[in-house]
């Protein structure tokens, strides 16, 4: 009888508690929710890739291996050869770094304007700015690349950035609201009463805070403007940009040197995200959840 006793003790005292039980078994959905969403992310790129360096007879078959069979890098080697990813890749980056630049001058100023506004007049404006994103963007790229063409602008970086600056504005304007936001107005106060005027304590106190703020914003309309397709469809009659130039080769049929190019636009795109990954974070984009 003492001996039972003592076995229901210690199976009582191992028994787990149904609360670490319930973190551990959310631990563990969190892992494989992670794990899954890497995996859907990664496998197509994966398959990018492997299809550019593939053999024909790997790729052209009813049941074509998953991993690669027969290296080869003879789809690289003709894109390259054939000199025309050159110019289109340094358009691309031209274009999207210009944009990312140019649209923080103009975002970052009426951004923390807009902040600053009483609380039903922000809404307002924030509502107005994007209501010009309410529109098909086919729908409209058409008459601006009409304006264009009267104003000389059709096959110039400049005008491709003017377009893609129509579309990004919107999106840094309500990221940057968020950050000023986020900036206590009682710094700014404080700066007034030690002595510095309204653009000495913008310069000294606000600008030195929002600085991740403006360039996760960048980040993000960095990849916008890379990747943008319709414009350079109406604006770039000669020298086209990387992801339209990938888009003919596709038309071309050559899938082999077709991954090759979207590899090639994928690469940088890669590169920037991990090198400034510390910068895209929940804090810097709060302005998503506010409004």
């Amino acid at each position: 009888m003492k001996l039972r006793k003592e076995m229901g003790l210690i199976m009582a005292e191992r028994k787990i508690d149904p609360k670490v039980l319930q973190r551990r078994i959310n631990r563990v959905l969190k892992a494989l929710f992670i794990a899954g969403t890497i995996f859907f992310i990664l496998v197509p790129i994966l398959l990018l890739f492997k299809i550019s360096v593939s053999a024909p007879q790997d790729i052209l078959t009813q049941h074509p291996p998953f991993l690669i069979k027969n290296f080869t890098w003879n789809h690289w080697k003709r894109v390259l050869a054939a000199g025309h990813i050159w110019v289109p890749l340094w358009k691309s980056v031209v274009v999207a770094t210009s944009v990312a630049l140019l649209g923080i001058m103009i975002a970052a100023p009426a951004a923390y304007v807009i902040s600053r506004l009483p609380t039903g007049i922000k809404y307002g404006v924030l509502l107005a700015i994007f209501s010009t994103r309410m529109f098909p963007e086919v729908g409209i790229a058409l008459p601006i690349s009409v304006t264009f063409i009267q104003w000389g602008l059709v096959d110039t970086n400049f005008g491709l950035v003017l377009a893609h600056l129509i579309k990004v504005l919107p999106l840094m304007a309500w990221i940057l609201t968020g950050t000023f936001d986020s900036i206590p107005k009682d710094l700014e106060q404080s700066a007034l009463v030690d002595g510095c005027d309204k653009l000495q304590a913008l310069v000294i106190v606000v600008l030195p805070l929002s600085l991740a703020g403006m360039a996760a914003a960048s980040i993000l309309c960095w990849l916008e403007s890379w990747n943008e397709f319709t414009y350079a469809v109406y604006l770039c009659l000669a020298d086209a940009t990387l992801p339209l130039k990938t888009y003919y080769y596709v038309r071309r049929g050559n899938w082999f040197e077709s991954a090759a190019y979207a590899v090639f636009l994928t690469i940088p795109v890669l590169i920037i995200t991990f090198a400034l990954q510390n910068y895209l974070k929940s804090d810097y984009l709060s302005g998503a959840l506010k409004y």
